[in-house]
């Protein structure tokens, strides 16, 4: 998991992750340490991930992206010590990271769907 240098703000906001865990009844944060290694682990030390924590954990990502731009544009116009260039690349990290959850859920949509729609 990349750590960003901003840290979240300090006033409650809703928590896309928060309110899902309610749902799902999950408590914790799931654990996918291993979402980023570098290169393909051996398979006696590969850790199954259960769907439903990958999931939950790229969407607790993306907020967390989310919030760290909004609360690095508050810095900005309220005078704090940050520049323009760290403004935008969390901006940009933050738009990519959820266009690409949006594509992953409409393919999942589309999968469930498609499946929906077999004859049996």
């Amino acid at each position: 998991m990349s750590h960003s240098p901003f840290i979240p703000p300090t006033r409650t906001t809703p928590n896309l992750y928060n309110s899902l865990t309610k749902v799902s009844g999950l408590r914790e944060l799931p654990d996918i340490s291993l979402l980023h290694v570098d290169g393909p682990l051996p398979p006696e030390q590969v850790k199954r991930i259960p769907f439903r924590d990958l999931l939950l954990g790229s969407l607790h990502e993306v907020n967390m992206m989310q919030q760290n731009a909004d609360f690095a544009v508050e810095k900005l116009m309220t005078g704090g010590e940050i520049g323009s260039a760290e403004v935008l690349t969390a901006l940009q990290k933050a738009d990519i990271a959820f266009k690409l959850m949006m594509q992953i859920r409409n393919k999942l949509v589309g999968a469930w769907q498609e499946i929906q729609n077999l004859r049996v």
